[in-house]
């Protein structure tokens, strides 16, 4: 799993012109899920870790303008847009390949766990694509503070 956090002052989503989902301040999350994803990943502690970080990580400024607060802390928004091209491989030609990526049932399992878990302990407004939809994404990132969260860097945690 990849998730690609972004800290934005507005984001929102539209497919074919409608807005489907938006927030104010709080991140953009960019979610791409790997073909050795298993289906029983949220069981476990991985799991668990990565959704604390997303929203516990201290990336927004407290009143002296260090970044001391998290998103728990802020009671901001979270837009979680489903993204399985965080799984390119560009190492070979200049058209990406997409054979890590998940295959879009198993991918699409966990996006819906995902968006049921974070909403669950998003502390303030939460919204979200529609996996595997053409969309557009308008946001601003503030900061800019981007930050990429990869399962195999936490895999022994």
């Amino acid at each position: 799993m990849r998730l690609l956090l972004q800290r934005v002052s507005r984001a929102q989503v539209d497919i074919d012109g409608r807005t489907v989902g938006q927030i104010g301040p709080g991140l953009l999350v960019l979610a791409g899920f790997g073909k050795h994803d298993a289906p029983d990943l949220p069981q476990t502690k991985l799991w668990s870790t990565l959704c604390a970080k997303v929203l516990d990580l201290r990336i927004f400024p407290d009143d002296a303008g260090k970044l001391n607060l998290s998103l728990q802390d802020t009671g901001g928004g979270l837009l979680l847009v489903s993204q399985f091209t965080l799984y390119a491989d560009v190492r070979r030609g200049r058209r990406p390949s997409f054979t890590d990526a998940a295959p879009p049932e198993a991918a699409r399992a966990l996006y819906d766990r995902l968006a049921a878990d974070l909403s669950s302990q998003c502390p303030g407004p939460f919204a979200q694509g529609v996996f595997g939809a053409e969309m557009h994404l308008d946001f601003v990132n503030w900061g800019p503070v981007t930050i990429l969260l990869d399962s195999a860097d936490f895999a022994a945690v």
